[in-house]
């Protein structure tokens, strides 16, 4: 396996693009690495959280805000204890350059999946829970191809299986993915 300078590598993209199942092969393939995600800290929100739906309440940007930095603070402690750190979530429209500026460590390494929202579609009916709530495939693809900065690499993995690109995460990410 080349060597890989210790980084952050954050990958994002729309529900049932791959994220979790692509980190963690990755992480897996990484001599010192952790896969964080970033929607557990969503999930620890008891008493009051207020979910993000198409026309969301400032309540709800304001968790998502949250989410993303305590997302980036970890990953920067992660980093400084001598780890890569993959970091998973839907991080899309202008939070993905918040989240970049937030995450002090570097490299950073900004992959964003964008597989085609009929292959999404597909995953999601294949899948026993259903991530999209109020929102439908083509509004999040919307909002990913319409409204994120083209920063980092995008892949659209349409045709690809986890480990395809988990491999060519790893084989492009650290030349063609920095921020």
């Amino acid at each position: 396996m080349p060597h890989r300078p210790r980084a952050v590598l954050l990958i994002t993209g729309i529900q049932a693009s791959g994220k979790s199942s692509v980190a963690q092969l990755v992480a897996e393939q990484l001599p010192m690495s952790v896969h964080l995600r970033g929607d557990l800290f969503r999930r620890m929100v008891v008493g009051g959280r207020a979910d993000m739906t198409p026309d969301p309440s400032p309540e709800a940007v304001r968790q998502l805000q949250l989410r993303h930095r305590l997302t980036a603070e970890v990953a920067d402690r992660y980093f400084e204890a001598g780890f890569t750190v993959v970091a998973q979530d839907i991080v899309l429209g202008s939070h993905l350059t918040e989240m970049a500026d937030t995450v002090r460590s570097r490299p950073l390494l900004v992959v964003v999946l964008a597989p085609q929202p009929d292959a999404v579609a597909a995953r999601e009916a294949g899948r026993a829970k259903n991530a999209y709530g109020d929102y439908s495939v083509a509004d999040l693809d919307g909002a990913l191809r319409g409204e994120t900065p083209p920063i980092g690499l995008w892949l659209d993995t349409t045709d690809q299986t986890p480990a395809q690109t988990a491999a060519e995460i790893l084989a492009r990410a650290w030349t063609e993915a920095a921020v």
